[in-house]
């Protein structure tokens, strides 16, 4: 049997809080391991927990969920992190893309996407609601410098170039080890590298430098 999705979620409107907590609790595949109202343990929370996922408010008291985002990647590697918040202007969707946050909704996102993207998330996907997406879009679609990086620049190997590629075309892990008949292990250690390589915290930030870099 497949071990549900561990969760965290942080959030101070203790009402939203409550109830994206029931509405994760009562969904067939995910386990709440704990709703807080603020980040002030996040590094404790997250060393003792280490879930999935991590649902993040940016707004919070003392510590932002966007400063808060390097600490939980520090705490547990693993944790994939999707921010939940009402902003949309572009300093704080790349402020979180570049501290490590794989995905990023908008809190009017209905409850069946939030849960369907939770899915997605932990399936390496970086999912986005649509005006985001194209905000980051529009953002990467602008010229690039001159002259453009090369692959060299970063000595990506040819299989980090694949495993890019694949990313960027938004295949999951398990399709890329498919696609080029490897083990998801060894897809995640390249993947690690990529990241050191490009000076990236995140998948979803390693995609839009790949892009904005034409390095694919």
């Amino acid at each position: 049997m497949t071990p549900p999705i561990t969760i965290v979620y942080y959030e101070d409107n203790r009402e939203l809080r409550e109830g994206i907590s029931f509405l994760i609790q009562a969904t067939p595949g995910l386990e709440l391991l704990g709703a807080f109202p603020n980040c002030r343990q996040v590094q404790d929370d997250l060393r003792g927990l280490q879930p999935d996922v991590a649902l993040m408010d940016i707004d919070l008291p003392g510590i932002s969920g966007i400063d808060a985002v390097p600490i939980v990647k520090a705490a547990s590697p693993g944790t994939q992190i999707m921010m939940l918040t009402v902003f949309d202007d572009e300093d704080k969707i790349f402020r979180a893309i570049r501290n490590g946050a794989s995905g990023y909704l908008l809190k009017h996102t209905a409850p069946a996407d939030i849960i369907a993207a939770i899915f997605d998330l932990s399936r390496g996907g970086s999912p986005m609601t649509a005006s985001i997406a194209r905000k980051v879009l529009l953002h990467f679609q602008q010229p690039p410098p001159s002259p453009a990086a090369q692959p060299d620049d970063y000595r990506l190997s040819a299989r980090e170039l694949d495993i890019i590629k694949g990313l960027v075309a938004g295949y999951s892990y398990k399709l890329i080890a498919d696609e080029l008949h490897i083990s998801i292990d060894t897809v995640r250690s390249h993947i690690r590298s990529v990241y050191d390589k490009l000076q990236v915290n995140s998948k979803t930030e390693a995609i839009l430098k790949a892009m904005r870099e034409g390095l694919v």
